[in-house]
Formats: structure tokens, C-alpha cells, sequence
């Protein structure tokens, strides 16, 4: 009689434990949500202590970076000579001379100093903090405050005396010192502008240029937009609203931007226009012809400043002319030209291409032989010396060419045994011998040189492995080690690193590599929703760097609410061969959704858990694009889709974006194009499963029109779909607390069948919680 009770309050207390521990219970609450969000980066980036960030090499040859601590951060320099480091300041004597100065509290861990200089002698500070210049002398540590300049966007000179900047479409420079201003160019008009930063999906004040090492000359163009077509978003606001209006070109129009390249002489202000048609608004590395701070890309001027070498690109991006000019005539003499079937690119995020006027040579970066590699040439001639680098790997980024030890410093993947996107850096002589892997450990290497090339900070990790950070000398040898990250209190809040699988591709032959979450509450005996993250590339691809991160976005959270998440690199993405990267050329629509449907399918045979009868995809941007795709192509597959500022028909974007990817626009006699096979208004009868489309009114790098027709042609269709429209928003929406949460809601409302918890509040403060 008394075991009776005994064994019901047994069962009692066992049926609440599952109830704790199953994350695919009856009931998603917002515990659930709450220790989801313990797993986003705000959360869990204060948990890990010794990580580098912000390095810089100073003028001295020391290493200036910042290292996470508990509670914040601290500024370190280390010298490579003496093997020494320490402290860069007194961050208690800082922080309470900032706080005076600002008339608020500033924390010695809580610094945030950007742009940071250390005087040689450590006797100065220069910084900018909450957007305020600051110099500060370490000796009694007083601030000086400098007001913000009110020059407008400029480009410094290499000596540092002048500053170029746009005003009334025209060219000026500043001296620093003076203030005195000169008029550069007087012809630039509205639409026909010196310099001019815009290339449709972005623009900027900032102007595009590259100074001549003598300071005496600035590389740059004359943008002509005249005839292109215009771009128009309005603001939401009472009242009138606001419009925005810029030039922007679209793919098949008429008339893009154009570039006239000229060369200006600043001291006598004078332009040389070169002798060549106006090239097309196209560079080999990116969409766009301007770089970081505005550095005009594919320019590279001599030594001696007394020539300037150049790339040109034709408008489909299947032609590059490498050209050199004189910077006194603006003659053009072509050196070598390279024609490939679908793209060329120069490397991977930068150019590879170099000019050796000293040795008259040339290195070229090619991907003929179906794999990125060097090559050297004769600069007269345009003959091939001979290869430099070759095999079944790829050259990633040319960092350093010393002329005199003919040596080059250069990053590569898939040479290595394991996973082909880890980074390594290498030296090579430029006859191609004497290979060497500068960076032995099987990881991912985040490499930065010295000015002098002597020295080079090697931070190396996995998605699985916490980094640590070295300074090695020029042939790799150990030099200092400089920070190990300390990833114990992450690993106490229950962080668990994601799962790295590999599988194959669409062709039953290529290996694919991807990560894989799953909730640190997993009960093999449940089974569990999968949902597909993904960014399908061209210009990159879905899981990104493969060094260490406590968060990848909010793949582990959402992995929390009882989901197995799965991102996989597919094919069409970059980083490996020309023929993996050219695998959907003409068909973006494809977005590498077959590579991402036979992913999970081999991955739900090895693991029972994972059920292939519920099955989301979400995306943002291109993943927004190819999130609506996958439901709408695959309508069997996809069950849920949630889709954020997609460009879903890329007739409606930028036109450089679909005409190197997809071709230029051609119209058949039926009224068909060649973009049709990519549009996914066209594909809207398909859907049958739940579909929670996005998009910002105010994004200026996606126009809202793309998710419009896709909106119109579904209304059209009497279909049932879920629309986000957020007012005043730009690109980046995505990242938001609401959308974050709208996310997560529709995944559990349509894969688990549950109502989430109501209007749950994501919290991003985490200044109380380390």
C-alpha cells in the first residue's frame, strides 16, 4: 500500500525532467527563448578572454592590438625584436582622464580607441573615440580634445601634406597645414563628376583615387552617368516624405557609368586624359572600381611615380587588358590580355596582379588551368616566363613581393591535407622553386605583414579550436607568442562548438564542407526540425571564415528552440576551383540549392534525428534571394521559408552583380531572356508551404522593388504568404532584434507546431552581464 505513491511521485518527477530536458516538447516558452539567446554573440563574446583584435604595425616595427580580458579590454604592444610585450598604456590613468574630458564614466576595460597611434617614445596618444579626436601625452596623461574636421571626405597624400577631396563634382586638395585649398579639375558637372564614388548599390563622398608615391599625381577618372537610369526610394514619416534619388544601373540598360581615366598633376594643376575609349565601371576583384577608403583598385602606380599600370575590364567581365601609361602623355600601351568563358577575376578580394618596372616583369594571376596561380611575364613583350605556383589548389591573395630576394609572400587554400578552405600563408622565388608553408598548423591562418616584411602576426583556429596568436619571422620561424584564447567561462555557460561534416556535392563526386548545430539540450531519442542557413555565392558562400567564433550569427540559437541547423559551402561559391565556382554560371536561380538539399538529405540518413519531412531555409540578401527559391524550385522539400531583402530578380539590381554572374541581358524573339531562368516572380504558383518574406523601404543596396514583384506576382496567385515591410530600414535590418525574433517565431509556429512565446523582447545590452 505504500509503494503506491512512492512510484507515482517517481513518475511524476521523471515526466518533468523530460519535460526540462526535451527540446522538442509540446511547448516552446520563453525559458526556451532565454537560453537561446545566451547563445548570441553579445552573450557569448564577453565569455571568451585572450582573443587579438585591431592588430597594427607601428612605424618602430612593434605590434599594437587589443586583447579581450574578463570584463573588457586591454591595449598591448609587443616588440619581435626583444620578444617582449606589455601593456601599451596606463589604462586606469586613461580611462579617468577620458572621463573628465567627456564628463562620463569611462571604464579602464570599457576603452574603445580606434585608429590608435603610439608615439615612438610612448610619450603620446592619437585616437578617436565616440567620434571625437583625442591626444593625450602619457607623461601626466592630459587630453587634448580635437573637434572634428570639417573637410569633407579625403584622401591623404602618401606624405601626408594634402588631402583630396570632391566639392561641385570637381577634384580640390587641401594643404593639411595651411588649410589652403587648390582647385584640381573645373570641368566636372552633375552626372560627369571627377572621381565620383557611385556604383549604383553604393555610394559615397569619399572620392575614388590613388596618389602617385611622390605625391605629385593622382590616378582617378571622370564618372559619367549621363544617360544612366535613376534610382527613387521615399521615407516614412508624417507629412511629406523624403525622396532619395541617385543614378543606378541595371542590368541590359543601355547606358551604364562609364570611367575616363585621367591622371591630375597637383602642383600645377593640370589633367592628363589618357588615350583610350572610357572603360566600363567594372574592376576584376569586386563590384565596384573603389576599394577601402576609396582607393581606386586594378591602379597601381611605379615606384618612381613616373608610371601608371592599370587593368581593363570589359563589361561582362570576360576580358582583362593589363596596360601601362606614361604620366606625363596618357598614351596607353597594352601589355597582356587575358579572355576566359564566363568571369575573370584578378584573386580573391584583392588583385594578385603585380608590375615590376625595375626587372621589367609582370605578375599575373590566372585561373586557367582550372585553379588560381601566379605567373610571371615579361613586361615588353607580354611573353610568358614561366608559372610561378601551380597544382590543385588555389592562390588566394599576393601580400608581398620582395623584388630583390625575387621571393613572393602569398595566402593559398587546398594544398593542405583537411578542410580546402583553411588559409595558409607560403614564399615561393619567382621561378617557381623553393615552395615553402610558412604556417605548419592545420587550422585557419589570419596573417598580417610588417611594412619591413621581416616579421608577420599569424593568428590561427578552427570553427572547433579557440585562436592563438604569434609573431613569426619572414621565414616562418617562431618569434613571439603573443595571446591564446581562453575559452573555459564559454564552455561553462554550456556553449558546444558546431559540428564540421563533409558530404557530396549535387555530382556524387566533389566533397562539400559545412558545420552543423544542434541544441546543447540534443536527445538523440527525439526527432528534430532541420533548418538550412544559407548564402549561396557567387562572392562567397554560406559558413565564411573558418577561424573561430563563440557565434555564427544566430545559428546556435535558433538551434536552442529545438532545431538541427545546417550550413554548407556548395557548389558555385569561391575559394576552390574555377570549375566549382563556375558551376551555376547563367542559372543563379540555381543558388546552389541542389548542393544544399543532397546536404541534408545524406546527412538525415547518417543521423535518425534529423527529420527530412520538416525542412526551413532562411537567408538574407542573396540568401533572401535563394531562401524564396528553394521553397518555390524545391515547394516539396522547403516547408517553411523566411526570406530577408532578396534580390529575387536581378534585372532589379545592380547591374555589374547579374552581368558578371548571369551574362549580359538578351531578349529572344518569344520575349523571353536569359534572366527569366532566375526570377522568382515567375516560379510563384509553386509554393505550398509557409513563406515570410522581408524587406526594408530605405535599402539602397537591394531596392525594396525586388521583394515587391515577387509580393505582386504572389497576391496575383492567391497565394498565402507572410510580408515584413520595415520603414526607414537599410540592408542591415536583418540583424535586428524584431527580425531576429519574427524568425525564430515562424520556425516554431510552422515546423514544431507550437505557438511561441508572445512578443518575446531580445536583449543586445550586455554591458551588466560580464
Amino acid at each position: 500500500m505504500r509503494h503506491g505513491p512512492i512510484l507515482l511521485s517517481s513518475f511524476v518527477l521523471f515526466a518533468a525532467a523530460c519535460a526540462h530536458q526535451n527540446p522538442v516538447s509540446a511547448k516552446v516558452t520563453a525559458v526556451d527563448y532565454a537560453r537561446a539567446e545566451r547563445f548570441l554573440a553579445a552573450n557569448t563574446a564577453p565569455l571568451v578572454h585572450g582573443e587579438m583584435s585591431r592588430a597594427t604595425w607601428l612605424t618602430t616595427g612593434r605590434l599594437l592590438y587589443r586583447v579581450s580580458v574578463r570584463g573588457g579590454h586591454e591595449y598591448m604592444v609587443a616588440d619581435p625584436t626583444t620578444r617582449t610585450r606589455a601593456k601599451a598604456f596606463d589604462h586606469v590613468k586613461l580611462a579617468k582622464a577620458l572621463s573628465i574630458a567627456r564628463g562620463t564614466e569611462v571604464l579602464p576595460l570599457g576603452l574603445d580607441l580606434r585608429d590608435l597611434e603610439l608615439g615612438e617614445n610612448g610619450y603620446w596618444l592619437r585616437f578617436e573615440s565616440d567620434r571625437q579626436r583625442y591626444s593625450v601625452d602619457t607623461r601626466n596623461y592630459e587630453v587634448v580634445k580635437k573637434s572634428t574636421s570639417s573637410l569633407p571626405r579625403s584622401i591623404l597624400s602618401p606624405d601626408g601634406r594634402r588631402a583630396a577631396f570632391i566639392r561641385d563634382h570637381n577634384l580640390w586638395m587641401r594643404d593639411v597645414v595651411t588649410g589652403h585649398e587648390t582647385q584640381l579639375t573645373k570641368d566636372g558637372v552633375k552626372d560627369f563628376g571627377y572621381a565620383t564614388n557611385n556604383a549604383g548599390w553604393t555610394r559615397s563622398d569619399t572620392p575614388v583615387l590613388t596618389w602617385s608615391p611622390d605625391s605629385q599625381k593622382i590616378a582617378t577618372f571622370q564618372h559619367d552617368g549621363r544617360g544612366v537610369g535613376d534610382m527613387f526610394l521615399v521615407s516614412t514619416q508624417v507629412g511629406h516624405p523624403k525622396l532619395q534619388a541617385w543614378k543606378c544601373p541595371l542590368p541590359g540598360d543601355e547606358h551604364i557609368f562609364r570611367i575616363q581615366r585621367v591622371i591630375i598633376h597637383v602642383d600645377s594643376p593640370r589633367v592628363v586624359r589618357m588615350d583610350m575609349s572610357p572603360d566600363a565601371h567594372r574592376s576584376t576583384t569586386t563590384d565596384h572600381v573603389a576599394g577601402r577608403n576609396g582607393k581606386f583598385l586594378d591602379v597601381e602606380w611605379s615606384r618612381d611615380s613616373t608610371h601608371l599600370a592599370f587593368v581593363s575590364s570589359s563589361r561582362d567581365h570576360k576580358e582583362a587588358r593589363l596596360c601601362l601609361t606614361n604620366f606625363d602623355k596618357g598614351d596607353v600601351h597594352p601589355v597582356l590580355e587575358e579572355t576566359v568563358k564566363t568571369y575573370f577575376e584578378s584573386g580573391s578580394r584583392a588583385a594578385n596582379w603585380r608590375v615590376l618596372n625595375e626587372s621589367n616583369e609582370v605578375i599575373w594571376f590566372s585561373e586557367r588551368s582550372n585553379w588560381g596561380h601566379l605567373y610571371l611575364y615579361d613586361l615588353s613583350s607580354g611573353e610568358l616566363k614561366n608559372p610561378i605556383t601551380s597544382g590543385d589548389w588555389t592562390v588566394l591573395q599576393l601580400r608581398r613581393v620582395d623584388a630583390k630576394e625575387r621571393m613572393l609572400y602569398f595566402t593559398a587554400a587546398g594544398r593542405e591535407p583537411g578542410d580546402p578552405y583553411f588559409q595558409y600563408l607560403y614564399r615561393v622565388r619567382m621561378n617557381g622553386k623553393d615552395l615553402e608553408l610558412l604556417t605548419p598548423e592545420r587550422a585557419n591562418h589570419v596573417v598580417i605583414l610588417s611594412p619591413s616584411g621581416e616579421y608577420f602576426v599569424d593568428t590561427y583556429s578552427t570553427p572547433v579550436t579557440p585562436p592563438v596568436s604569434v609573431i613569426r619571422a619572414a621565414d616562418g620561424t617562431l618569434r613571439t607568442e603573443l595571446e591564446k584564447a581562453d575559452i573555459s567561462r564559454l564552455l561553462a555557460s554550456g556553449w558546444r562548438p558546431p559540428i564540421v561534416f563533409k558530404v557530396k556535392a549535387r555530382d556524387g563526386k566533389t566533397d562539400l564542407h559545412g558545420l552543423m548545430y544542434k541544441p546543447t539540450l540534443f536527445d538523440e531519442s527525439q526527432s528534430y526540425p532541420v533548418l538550412n542557413y544559407l548564402y549561396p555565392g557567387p562572392q562567397s558562400g554560406s559558413v565564411g571564415s573558418r577561424s573561430f567564433s563563440a557565434s555564427r550569427r544566430d545559428k546556435q540559437s535558433v538551434a536552442e528552440l529545438g532545431f538541427v541547423v545546417v550550413e554548407v559551402d556548395a557548389m558555385g561559391t569561391p575559394g576552390r576551383s574555377k570549375s566549382f565556382h563556375d558551376a551555376y554560371y547563367g542559372n543563379m536561380g540555381d543558388n546552389g540549392l541542389p548542393d544544399q538539399i543532397t546536404t541534408i538529405r545524406q546527412l538525415t540518413t547518417r543521423h535518425q534525428w534529423m527529420d527530412v519531412d520538416r525542412v526551413g531555409i532562411w537567408g538574407h540578401s542573396g540568401g533572401g534571394f535563394a531562401s524564396t527559391g528553394g521553397i518555390l524550385r524545391y515547394p516539396d522539400f522547403y516547408k517553411v521559408a523566411v526570406s530577408s531583402a532578396g534580390n529575387h530578380d536581378n534585372r532589379n539590381y545592380e547591374d555589374d552583380w547579374g552581368e558578371k554572374w548571369q551574362g549580359l541581358l538578351k531578349r529572344n524573339p518569344d520575349d523571353t531572356t536569359n534572366y527569366d531562368n532566375q526570377a522568382n516572380q515567375l516560379l510563384v504558383g509553386n509554393l505550398k508551404g509557409k513563406l515570410l518574406i522581408a524587406h526594408g523601404t530605405l535599402d539602397t543596396n537591394v531596392p525594396p522593388s525586388n521583394t515587391m514583384l515577387v509580393v505582386n506576382a504572389l497576391i496575383a496567385a492567391n497565394k498565402d504568404f507572410d510580408l515584413l515591410m520595415f520603414p526607414n530600414r537599410g540592408h542591415g535590418f536583418g540583424n535586428e532584434p524584431y527580425m531576429m525574433r519574427r524568425r525564430w517565431d515562424y520556425f516554431v509556429r510552422h515546423l514544431h507546431g507550437v505557438e511561441p512565446p508572445k512578443q518575446y523582447t531580445i536583449r543586445t545590452d550586455t554591458r551588466r552581464r560580464r
